[in-house]
């Protein structure tokens, strides 16, 4: 269940056709995981650089950070009743049914753009979230439970998602998530003196995660306002179902924070870092998702500054019918969080970057189920170039996302490129045309890059934003 970020737009004014693929001709279809796709002029925007890293699996390479992140939480989560199914090899390529509307995405939600989204053609994209496999696991858990009264109740899923985004440190188009859910059957009492069987398993698995919590280290100070004011429940559920399933579901949250935070300490204890926190503060923030009502983030005190961990709810009922279960039948939650973020922490990883490259310096540092920093090796000389560019002045304008033209550097420089910033804007008092300054700063990890090749892959870029925007540059 992830939260979907829009960035802000700007106008870039063109005379000519937009061009989403290339400066060459969108090709009549694309290979992506050995199958072949039909394109369409006017959605595929994926590009070559992108699709090369959907083979690439990361999350279930046992030695790479965010799979040891993965299988820790995987574990943990299944410590209490080994309630979950695991899913970690959906391909990324799924249909926009999937992916917005099972999940209820308005028709004019952000995320559904092509500035924010790679589409493959108009029926098919691939995945900005784990939440698009979320109705096949329901109807697993569904099908499992027609044939065996033992049937899992719950589903962790894992996979490699994609966004357009801005270029950073911390943002790269391709990245991790870990989808969860759980459910329960809602049962009527046997006698007015009795409650219904899925309130008193509720009851008992509550008092399992708490007395699980319980025993960890270092203990959780939880700052909750539980009131339903602002984020109201369903409704088809109870209060009494709402209090029991939000209480699961925060339990079970922070039993995962509890797990990361606390492997994380004991890495610090054996590194002597000194000033370990001796309790870990967190707190729940009211929050709103599509496909959960009510809705809840929650956020980790660490080192000084409040961290947004995970996004979380009770699932919409419209979500459990798209699934094929009945209407009044079933009530259950879901979480989604980003296994980079988390894992760039736990082991100390100072760029996202880090985790895509072949470098054998980076893996060999990391073995299955151990945590430990990672060790900076030589640190390569970065160089910047600044593109300035004045925006076509005429009333034929195209509404562009700024991720646009992150696109045209990042198709252009791959993983040379460790940031692009706009440094300057401003509008000219006699001719009134916008100016734009983005600034790009090329450094390798792996090498040194020479001025020849960063003016060459420069030259491409503003090439490109002429071609693209018709542009005129500075």
């Amino acid at each position: 269940m992830a939260l979907m970020i829009t960035r802000s737009r700007i106008l870039l004014k063109c005379t000519g056709k937009l061009r989403l693929f290339s400066s060459n001709a969108i090709p009549k279809s694309i290979n992506i995981n050995e199958v072949d796709y039909e394109t369409n002029e006017h959605w595929t925007n994926v590009t070559p650089s992108i699709v090369s890293l959907t083979d690439r699996s990361l999350h279930v390479h046992e030695s790479h950070p965010v799979s040891i992140l993965r299988e820790m939480i995987e574990q943990k989560l299944n410590s209490t009743d080994k309630a979950f199914n695991i899913y970690n090899n959906f391909k990324p390529v799924v249909s926009v049914y999937d992916n917005f509307d099972s999940l209820g995405f308005p028709e004019d939600h952000p995320g559904r753009s092509k500035s924010d989204t790679y589409y493959v053609n108009d029926k098919h994209l691939l995945r900005t979230h784990t939440s698009a496999h979320e109705m096949k696991c329901f109807k697993d858990i569904k099908s499992d439970q027609s044939s065996s009264n033992s049937g899992r109740s719950g589903f962790l899923i894992s996979a490699d998602v994609y966004r357009r985004d801005e270029i950073d440190r911390t943002h790269y188009p391709a990245f991790h998530q870990m989808e969860g859910a759980r459910i329960w059957k809602r049962e009527k009492a046997l006698n007015s003196n009795k409650e219904p069987q899925h309130i008193v398993q509720l009851r008992k698995d509550i008092k399992k995660l708490g007395d699980q919590l319980e025993k960890e280290e270092t203990k959780l100070i939880v700052e909750d306002d539980k009131s339903l004011e602002g984020n109201p429940k369903q409704d088809y559920m109870t209060e009494l179902e709402v209090e029991l399933c939000q209480q699961h579901l925060k339990r079970s949250v922070e039993l995962v924070v509890s797990e990361v935070f606390n492997q994380k300490i004991t890495s610090m204890k054996n590194s002597n870092v000194a000033d370990i926190p001796k309790e870990l503060k967190v707190r729940w923030i009211k929050a709103y998702f599509p496909w959960t009502a009510p809705s809840w983030e929650i956020e980790v005190w660490w080192q000084g500054d409040w961290l947004e961990v995970c996004g979380c709810g009770l699932v919409r009922e419209q979500v459990l019918l798209n699934s094929g279960f009945e209407k009044d039948s079933t009530i259950g939650w879901a979480f989604g969080l980003g296994l980079d973020r988390i894992a760039m922490l736990l082991f100390e990883v100072p760029d996202i970057r880090l985790f895509w490259t072949m470098d054998e310096r980076f893996h060999t540092q990391f073995i299955k189920g151990k945590i430990n920093p990672f060790v900076p090796y030589s640190k390569y000389p970065g160089t910047l170039r600044d593109v300035s560019f004045w925006l076509a002045n005429d009333d034929n304008a195209i509404e562009v996302h700024e991720n646009d033209v992150m696109e045209i550097v990042r198709n252009e420089g791959g993983d040379l490129v460790e940031s692009v910033k706009l440094i300057d804007e401003f509008t000219s008092s006699k001719s009134g045309k916008k100016s734009l300054c983005y600034r790009i700063n090329y450094q390798s990890m792996d090498r040194n890059v020479t001025n020849e090749e960063i003016n060459e892959i420069q030259e491409k870029v503003r090439d490109e934003l002429v071609n693209k925007y018709n542009v005129e540059l500075r």
